[in-house]
C-alpha cells in the first residue's frame, strides 16, 4: 500500500484498500483521521483526541453536531417512514418543507424541486434554464458564469466552473465550453459583460453566480452591488439569473440568504449543504413562477423530466424542517454576527505575517489569503496537533465554523492559524 502513515492510533477498519477518497491522489494519500463521534463543535478521534471543527464538515453543520432537536426529528421520521418514492406518492415532511422555503425565500421563488446533492441541484437549474427556452421555441445551450466559480463536480456543473483556475482543468475540451468571465466588479468588466450578453444573447440560457462569496474556487468575495448590476443586465436582456446559494444559504454570510443583502431575487436558486443542518443529504432547486409556468402545457414533453431516486428524501426533509426550526428558536444570525466580529479582530492579527496578502471576513467566513498555494496536507497535520480541524484550500486558509461555536473555541481556531503562519 502506498499510503503514508501518520502519528495516530489506526483502528482495524481504517485502510485504503477499497475506498477512493475525494479530491485525493491515492498513490500518495495519507491516512485520513478516524472520527468515532461528533458532538457540538468537536470531532472525537479514535485515539481519544478531540478536534474543534473549523469548517463545519464542508460548510454543512451550521448547528454543530448532534443537536437534540434535529436528532429527535430524524429518529421519529426513521421510525415512521425513512423514505418513499416521490413519483405518485407524497409525504408531509417534503410538502411542509417546500412551503416553508417558499415563505422564507425572497420574491416569488416558490416552486421547489428536491434533489439529494448540491451538484445535482445546479444540474437541475441548468436543465430548467435550457428547457425554459425550448418550451418557448428557442434553443439556447450556453451559460455565463464567473472566474473562480465552483458549482459542482458533475459534467454540466464542471463546464460552468472556472476552467483555468479550478479543480476541473483536466476536462477542458471534454465538457461543453461556456462563457466564463470576470466578476463585473469594475465599470470596465461590467461593460465587457454587457457586450457579451448583447452579442451572444440568442445562445445564452442563463447567468449563474455564487452570490457574495465564491466558495471552493478560492473564497473570493464581491460586493452586493455586483449582484444588483447582474440583475439589471439580465432583466435588460431577458435572461434568467441563477444564484448558487449552496454554500452561502442559511446564514453563512450574515443573512439567511446572501441575495437578501442585495435586495434582489434571482429566477432560480440552488440550496444544499446547511439545508438539513449537516445531518442528511438534501438539496433543492427553487424556481420563480415565471420559470415554472413555462413548463405548464398540454404537451407532456414540456414537463421537467427529472426525478432522483431519493428525491425529497423523507429523513432529509425531517432534518431540514428541524434545522429551520432552530433558526427561529435559537439566535443563529446573532451568533453569526458575533463570529464575524471575532474573526475580523482575531484573524486580522495575521496581517503582516510572511506570505499573507489579505485577510477578509464575511459573516461566519474568515479567510487568510496567502501569496501562493500552501502545503495543505502538512498544515492540516499541524492544525490537528493543536486540536483543530482546519483544511486549507489552494492559497487560502479559511474558517467556516458552526454557528454555535463558543468564543473560546473560535479563539483556539484563529490562534492555531496565527501560530502556524507565524513560525512557517
Amino acid at each position: 500500500m502506498a499510503a503514508k502513515s501518520i502519528s495516530m492510533t489506526v483502528p482495524s477498519w481504517l485502510n485504503l484498500e477499497h475506498v477512493w477518497l475525494p479530491y485525493t491522489q491515492m498513490k500518495t494519500a495519507s491516512m485520513p483521521l478516524p472520527v468515532v463521534s461528533a458532538k457540538g463543535v468537536r470531532l472525537k478521534l479514535a485515539d481519544g483526541r478531540e478536534l474543534i471543527d473549523g469548517i463545519s464538515s464542508w460548510w454543512t453543520a451550521c448547528h454543530g453536531y448532534g443537536h437534540p432537536h434535529i436528532l429527535q426529528a430524524v429518529a421519529q421520521q426513521l421510525e415512521t417512514m425513512p423514505h418513499v418514492m416521490f413519483g405518485g406518492l407524497a409525504h408531509e415532511p417534503a410538502y411542509r418543507l417546500a412551503q416553508r422555503l417558499a415563505s422564507l425565500l425572497p420574491g416569488d421563488l416558490s416552486r421547489v424541486f428536491f434533489t439529494e446533492s448540491g451538484s445535482v441541484s445546479v444540474e437541475v437549474a441548468l436543465k430548467m434554464a435550457v428547457q425554459f427556452w425550448m418550451n418557448h421555441g428557442e434553443r439556447r445551450t450556453k451559460f455565463v458564469s464567473f472566474k473562480h466559480g465552483y458549482h459542482g463536480d458533475t459534467f454540466a456543473t464542471m463546464a460552468i466552473c472556472d476552467p483555468e483556475e479550478g479543480m476541473h482543468r483536466l476536462f477542458q475540451g471534454v465538457v461543453p465550453q461556456q462563457f466564463v468571465v470576470d466578476i463585473p466588479s469594475t465599470p470596465e468588466k461590467l461593460e465587457k459583460l454587457h457586450g457579451l450578453l448583447r452579442e451572444k444573447k440568442s445562445e445564452i440560457a442563463a447567468v449563474v453566480i455564487e452570490p457574495l462569496v465564491q466558495g471552493a474556487g478560492g473564497m473570493k468575495f464581491h460586493e452586493a452591488a455586483v449582484l444588483c448590476e447582474l440583475k439589471r443586465l439580465c432583466a435588460e436582456h431577458g435572461l434568467p439569473l441563477i444564484f448558487d446559494e449552496i454554500f452561502t444559504g442559511f446564514g453563512r454570510t450574515g443573512t439567511l440568504f446572501a441575495c437578501e443583502q442585495a435586495g434582489i431575487t434571482p429566477d432560480i436558486m440552488c440550496l444544499s449543504k446547511a439545508l438539513s443542518g449537516g445531518t442528511m443529504p438534501l438539496a433543492a432547486t427553487v424556481a420563480s413562477e415565471k420559470i415554472y409556468r413555462a413548463f405548464l402545457s398540454d404537451d407532456a414533453d414540456a414537463a421537467l423530466m427529472h426525478g432522483p431516486t431519493y428525491m425529497a428524501y423523507a429523513l432529509g426533509c425531517a432534518a431540514a424542517n428541524a434545522s429551520l426550526d432552530l433558526f427561529v428558536s435559537e439566535p443563529r444570525l446573532a451568533q453569526v454576527a458575533a463570529i464575524e466580529s471575532q474573526l475580523t479582530e482575531e484573524l486580522g492579527r495575521c496581517r503582516g505575517l510572511r506570505g499573507v496578502v489579505d485577510v477578509r471576513v464575511k459573516g461566519a467566513i474568515g479567510v487568510v489569503q496567502m501569496d501562493a498555494p500552501v502545503e495543505s496536507e502538512k498544515l492540516r497535520g499541524r492544525f490537528a496537533q493543536m486540536g483543530c480541524w482546519i483544511r486549507p484550500l489552494g492559497d487560502v486558509i479559511y474558517l467556516t465554523p458552526p454557528f454555535v461555536t463558543k468564543e473560546q473555541d473560535l479563539s483556539a481556531l484563529t490562534a492555531a492559524i496565527h501560530s502556524v503562519l507565524r513560525v512557517n
